[in-house]
């Protein structure tokens, strides 16, 4: 595992993706000092940023944080029944908005 950040690598990836360090900058919501701790080591990136910028140069998010020196763990997909689980707690929501409702309109 990449200790520091791989300025290197990471140069070569926009270029191959045809991405300037203004382009990753904007994808980021960062600006360019934030861009240039990132490249001196001074600043980590969050899981959101090593997914951001995987998405952009077509690789994988282990492979960004892995040349990022990242020590946050990236999350991997979200279990397969999340929809559903989501799904359920929208339904529970909606129950317990119905009861108050209820409950406001007895008053």
């Amino acid at each position: 595992m990449a200790l520091f950040f791989d300025a290197a690598w990471f140069e070569a990836r926009l270029k191959a993706a045809n991405l300037s360090r203004d382009a990753l900058a904007a994808a980021l919501g960062l600006n360019q000092v934030e861009i240039a701790e990132l490249w001196k080591d001074q600043r980590e990136l969050s899981a959101r940023e090593v997914r951001v910028i995987a998405g952009l140069i077509g690789t994988s998010a282990d492979d960004v944080a892995l040349h990022a020196g990242v020590s946050t763990p990236v999350s991997k997909a979200p279990p397969a029944d999340l929809e559903a689980r989501l799904a359920r707690i929208e339904r529970e929501l909606e129950d317990i908005k119905a009861q108050l409702n209820e409950r406001a309109a007895r008053r």
